[in-house]
């Protein structure tokens, strides 16, 4: 042993190595001890909701979209069906960078910018693991190319789907109405409803007319399909599939013969009809011209359509018949004259001198009938049959209007007849509160006067008036006008009927109510203001013409209708029932700036009239339209 150097302590050295090994056995045992702790947790404690998130991540419930029910007119003629189509889809976790698989498709297929810019909408709004649309309604030499070159485009896929398609046209395009894209509004509406597990996977909803109000029985029940995906979340396989349930099948009250020939009968006139059937409340046609293509709408309507529909002075997307709201004018007189019989006012005898002007006590300028010089001796069934103003102005004054407007509402004036599609608009039927309510003016007795003739405040849709005149040719019962009059289920296939909506029945005296209806039949006859749209007919006709100011005339100036700008000139309208002993069809016409009602407006009813009583087989012997005359 050297100087110097130090004796090692062996046995302190081999305690501290026994030592400090425990300590590192310890930490081994403790970190083995942890990490079973977790591998219990995970696998024993957590099992249940580990496994439960490996499925969802290994498999995908992808929706299946039902197809929509279609709609068929009285019958059997279709409205509205779904026809297949070549879509080209893409799957996007298939097809890896889809943009630049866009730029090498666009050299085979036309694949626009719009195009693009829907599929980059719907990637955003939806996580579906299924396929998007690129392209719809693909012609076969399309389909012929992109299948020559599908090899080079994973992910993407030529599909046949059923669309949406109205192939009527614009025939009944607003009682039918159109589907569009599901928007942000219909999700907030779909999601308040508790509906959205419903409509997972759809991108299609009914937007208007029986479409929209029928979308319920229209959509059908979504089905799904367990897929299997791999980590990168591609499909692999289907597990299993619940089918999904289409639609019921809707039929409408409408007669599309009837609908396409009133729809003619207007020719360039703008304006709306209605038609009911008075017993039932059934809408045999529901015009307002013109119209519109409800196909544009189903993809999403192009820019260029949309502007020109939108901003179109003749204004297509607004339906004249339920949103419409225009003076009734004198085809109002009949319910004012069953008003003042009603209310012992006037008696069928009671008969005045008209001298063509009227003057309301203390006013000095007067009021003035509709033909010069006025009608002579006038009865209250001459008045309707010549359409008296003068009649009707002292006939106003001391019914007074709150009387008129008592009498009126039960008729349907002033309200929502409930049709059963959404957006009908209630007119209005004044009274001296409604016009301190709205103005915070009293009511004058000058106010009056124009009422009594349907003018002044008084609006009424062409709806309103058809429902009212239906009243009348039912001798007094109110049935609610419907669109729809039978569902059938699309499992079943049976054929459920919706009830008649049976509103009160207006008690009238029956003499009283026969005056008024004999006084419309004679409208038809000679001396009356339609006799020529009636002359020839098979059936007889009661009816009633109507002629509404659209701008209003300086006291003294007359009206002449060829020196004022179309777009002023007085509506044209007109009622009737027919046949008269035995009402099958009641209707109401507006021909928008059409001039006098028994030139313009009677005309087109007298086509209508005849193709439905005097058969299809006539259809096309119809009077001419006349020169726009007087009321």
């Amino acid at each position: 042993m050297s100087i110097g150097q130090s004796l090692r302590d062996q046995r302190r050295e081999l305690a501290t190595f026994e030592s400090r090994l425990a300590v590192a056995g310890l930490v081994i045992l403790a970190a083995f001890a942890l990490l079973v702790a977790r591998f219990v947790w995970l696998q024993v404690i957590q099992k249940s909701h580990y496994h439960t998130l490996a499925e969802a991540n290994r498999i995908s419930i992808v929706p299946a979209v039902p197809n929509r029910g279609v709609i068929l007119d009285r019958h059997g003629e279709v409205l509205a069906s779904n026809e297949s189509a070549y879509t080209l889809e893409v799957t996007p976790a298939e097809a890896g960078n889809v943009e630049r698989s866009l730029e090498e498709l666009s050299q085979i297929i036309d694949i626009t910018p719009r195009d693009r810019r829907r599929l980059k909408r719907l990637q955003e709004e939806t996580r579906n693991l299924g396929s998007l649309p690129v392209r719809t309604r693909l012609s076969e030499v399309e389909v012929a190319r992109f299948a020559a070159n599908r090899y080079r485009f994973p992910g993407f896929d030529v599909k046949a789907r059923l669309f949406r398609s109205y192939p009527q046209g614009e025939v009944a395009s607003h009682a039918v109405g159109y589907i569009g894209r599901i928007n942000e509004a219909d999700l907030k509406r779909i999601e308040a409803e508790g509906q959205a597990a419903d409509y997972k996977g759809t991108l299609h909803i009914g937007k208007l007319g029986i479409e929209g109000a029928y979308e319920q029985d229209l959509h059908g029940t979504t089905g799904s399909e367990r897929v299997e995906t791999d980590a990168g979340g591609r499909a692999i396989r289907s597990l299993s599939r619940e089918a999904p349930q289409p639609g019921n099948d809707l039929i409408v009250t409408l007669d599309l013969g009837l609908q396409r020939a009133a729809e003619e009968a207007f020719g360039e006139y703008r304006g709306a009809l209605v038609a009911i059937e008075p017993k039932t409340g059934d809408v045999l046609a529901l015009v307002s011209k013109p119209g519109f293509d409800p196909n544009l709408f189903v993809d999403g309507i192009d820019p260029q359509s949309w502007d020109q529909l939108n901003n179109s002075p003749d204004k297509p997307l607004n339906n004249r018949a339920l949103r419409g709201q225009y003076p009734p004018g004198s085809t109002i007189k009949p319910f004012v004259a069953l008003a003042a019989l009603s209310a012992g006012k006037r008696t069928p005898e009671f008969t005045i001198a008209d001298p063509g002007v009227w003057s309301l006590p203390g006013v000095e300028r007067p009021f003035r009938d509709w033909k010069q010089g006025g009608h002579g001796m006038v009865n209250l069934q001459r008045s309707i049959v010549v359409s008296c103003d003068t009649y009707y102005y002292g006939l106003a004054n001391e019914l007074g209007v709150d009387a008129i407007h008592r009498f009126m509402t039960p008729f349907g004036f002033g309200a929502q007849t409930g049709i059963d599609i959404d957006g009908e608009l209630p007119g209005l039927q004044p009274s001296s509160e409604w016009k301190w309510r709205r103005f915070k003016q009293r009511w004058y007795a000058g106010d009056t006067i124009s009422v009594g003739i349907g003018q002044g405040y008084w609006l009424a849709t062409p709806l309103q008036l058809a429902a009212a005149t239906a009243v009348l040719a039912n001798d007094g019962r109110v049935v609610k006008p419907r669109l729809v009059r039978a569902v059938r289920d699309s499992r079943t296939r049976e054929i459920r009927e919706l009830p008649v909506r049976n509103g009160p029945t207006l008690a009238f005296r029956p003499e009283h109510l026969a005056l008024v209806k004999a006084a419309m039949v004679d409208v038809m006859r000679p001396g009356g203001t339609a006799a020529r749209a009636a002359e020839g007919a098979a059936y007889q006709m009661a009816g009633k013409t109507g002629t509404a100011q659209v701008i209003g005339m300086k006291a003294g100036e007359k009206y002449d209708e060829k020196r004022v700008k179309e777009r002023h000139r007085d509506h044209a309208l007109f009622i009737a029932f027919a046949p008269a002993e035995n009402p099958k069809i009641a209707l109401a016409v507006l021909a928008e700036n059409g001039g006098g009602g028994s030139g313009t407006a009677a005309p087109i009813a007298r086509r209508v009239l005849d193709y439905y009583l005097a058969g299809r087989r006539n259809a096309g012997a119809f009077v001419e339209i006349a020169e726009p005359g007087g009321d």
